[in-house]
């Protein structure tokens, strides 16, 4: 039975995909797609992700998202718009549930240190920390390093790279060269992840008492479902007014971006994948819908994500990476043996050496990372 044969042909499917690194026997009962999605969940790094940041550290409270429910969330809202747009849902939601592996702990803050650390050693960026987990970190397999994921599922998790990185990257480098897209259930996945950050932030912003409702009256997205809410439920209040608000946010901002994609994909008429890598990007919102979209953006980032409590632990988390980065990379001894590279006066051993460090902090968990710091600069820590 062909599980692919209700896809659009402009779909990526198992049979039109270039496939994977290292060549394997075709799945029985999944879709290779659905193999990806697999691996990606039954992967170390995956796990992680219940104790990293999105954005309040996990000891900040019980009910924040983490990378993980953030990811999961992500992968719902793709799934949902794939199945309207007949795309492939095990495609995006493997890209959806992969793309912050290589997130470090404390979220972007972590990820700003860590690439300071690494400016003398190539930098480091979250999307190819992503890439090289599932390329190369990872270690469950006698046959290959990685989870050995098909094209789509890793050109989807590499959503931005630079040109000097992408002729690095061989073939899946080769779009950003080429200035082509990737598939629509790359596009999708970018944009569902837009969708889930920037609603749930409020919700998490509101709960935490960083943000008030008040403030957010002047965000159209936000007030005019909260009107809504309120006419057609008086007296409602709390978090389940909140609720209410934020899913009907979510609710019209998939059925715009369903709308939206259908009438470009429709006018651009797609008879192959090929087709759509040659088009412009085809998964969108309106421009009206955008614009409320970027305000509400713009809010979050002038009122929560700098706001000076977030900033206090935005300026602890900066310190702890910087620290450990540091010591590592001066005191090779401190590392596990298993993190440790021959060290030799080269600068490629140099390289090597600080890439290793870069990937034992990106791997870390909020919790560990602030452990590590404890035991190597408190000395009452072991």
């Amino acid at each position: 039975m062909n599980l692919e044969a209700h896809l659009a042909p402009y779909a990526a499917t198992s049979t039109n995909s270039p496939g994977r690194t290292f060549a394997e026997a075709a799945p029985g009962s999944r879709t290779e797609f659905q193999r990806d999605r697999d691996r990606i969940i039954h992967s170390t790094a995956f796990r992680r992700l219940e104790y990293k940041t999105q954005v309040f550290v996990n000891h900040e409270g019980d009910l924040f998202r983490t990378r993980l429910t953030h990811s999961i969330e992500v992968a719902q809202i793709a799934r949902s718009i794939a199945r309207n747009l007949r795309l492939n849902e095990d495609l995006v939601e493997a890209i959806s549930l992969a793309h912050d592996l290589g997130h470090t702990p404390f979220g972007h803050a972590g990820q700003d240190a860590l690439n300071a650390c690494m400016k003398d050693y190539g930098g480091f960026e979250h999307n190819l920390q992503s890439l090289r987990v599932v390329d190369e970190l990872e270690e469950h397999y006698g046959a290959f390093n990685g989870l050995n994921l098909m094209f789509e599922t890793r050109e989807g998790i590499l959503k931005h790279c630079s040109p000097q990185n992408a002729q690095k990257l061989g073939a899946i480098g080769q779009r950003f060269t080429d200035k082509k897209q990737p598939t629509l259930e790359a596009q999708l996945a970018n944009l569902a992840d837009e969708i889930a950050y920037n609603n749930h932030d409020v919700d998490d912003g509101l709960r935490s008492g960083l943000i008030t409702l008040a403030q957010l009256e002047d965000v159209d997205l936000f007030a005019r479902h909260w009107r809504e809410v309120e006419q057609a439920y008086p007296g409602i209040a709390g978090r389940r007014a909140i609720h209410e608000t934020i899913r009907r946010m979510i609710n019209t901002l998939i059925e715009d971006l369903i709308d939206t994609s259908g009438a470009r994909i429709a006018a651009a008429q797609p008879q192959a994948l090929e087709d759509v890598r040659n088009a412009a990007p085809l998964i969108a919102f309106s421009e009206a819908m955008q614009a409320q979209a970027a305000l509400l953006k713009r809010f979050l980032h002038e009122n929560l994500y700098r706001h000076y409590q977030v900033n206090r632990m935005t300026s602890k988390a900066r310190r702890i990476v910087t620290e450990l980065f540091d010591a590592f990379l001066h005191e090779p001894k401190l590392l596990p043996p298993d993190h440790r590279v021959l060290l030799t006066e080269s600068a490629e051993s140099r390289q090597k050496h600080a890439r290793k460090v870069a990937d034992y902090i990106a791997g870390m968990t909020d919790r560990y990372a602030i452990r590590e710091h404890r035991r190597l600069f408190l000395v009452d820590e072991i």
